[in-house]
């Protein structure tokens, strides 16, 4: 599993200075990251690729809705982009089986689109896809049924242990869908303001990390940080190459 970090964990850094931030990063011994906003961002990313190296083989950006999917592939394939995800979707709709079938069926239209383009599309996962129970399963097992084979799942194994899942179960009934992992700790409540670097919370991150053998790239990811989210980052790096 190749060990990379989904940038919005330094925002606030990257909004001040991102060729900076990016390059901070590469010297901390990231040489992947995931970018979020792929399209805003595309223009600094491609200029951090070019002159730092740094390879972006997956990307969050919202593509569910009804915009065009042109930009978005546009902006991918300049970035380097393999895996694009989205990273969310309306509560409510994971609330009702007859909505989450019609959400996979979007997400299958535009994998149809994408697929000219050599990148794969997927979904990445809070708590409340697995929270929701429906027709004996999580919301979010009932939508990976209904995908078509070449989607991808991006599991944030902290958000769905969260929303009550039994991480290896979880992982072991996706199967080969699971081709990203986001990987973080902290004290498990639904507020971001607990969450720690790896190895410091609740997190069963020994059986998390077992479950996720499969995966191509395990994503280090803070949505909140008291800490110096530079030094929990590099704490949470640690704490990977550790367990390798």
């Amino acid at each position: 599993m190749q060990i990379s970090l989904q940038l919005y964990s330094v925002r606030d850094a990257l909004a001040q200075d991102h060729l900076g931030t990016l390059r901070r990063l590469v010297e901390m011994g990231f040489d992947t990251a995931e970018p979020y906003h792929l399209v805003e961002q595309r223009d600094d990313l491609v200029r951090a690729r070019e002159e730092l190296g740094i390879a972006f083989p997956s990307a969050h950006q919202s593509f569910l809705g009804d915009g065009e999917l042109g930009p978005v592939l546009e902006a991918a394939r300049a970035v380097g982009v393999r895996y694009l995800v989205d990273p969310f979707w309306n509560p409510e709709d994971w609330t009702d089986a007859g909505a989450v079938r019609a959400l996979a069926d979007r997400l299958n239209r535009r994998a149809a689109e994408a697929a000219g383009s050599g990148i794969t599309v997927g979904y990445h996962n809070h708590h409340f896809e697995l929270a929701s129970q429906l027709e004996g399963r999580s919301a979010l097992e009932l939508f990976a049924d209904e995908l078509e084979p070449g989607i991808v799942l991006e599991i944030d194994t902290y958000w769905a242990v969260v929303g009550g899942a039994d991480i290896t179960a979880l992982l072991g009934a996706l199967g080969e869908r699971v081709k990203l992992v986001h990987l973080k700790d902290g004290d498990l409540a639904e507020d971001p303001a607990g969450q720690l670097p790896l190895g410091e919370g609740r997190m069963p991150l020994a059986e998390t990390l077992a479950a996720s053998r499969r995966a191509e790239l395990g994503v280090i990811e803070f949505d909140a940080y008291a800490g110096d989210i530079f030094e929990g980052v590099a704490a949470s790096r640690t704490h990977l190459l550790e367990r390798r």
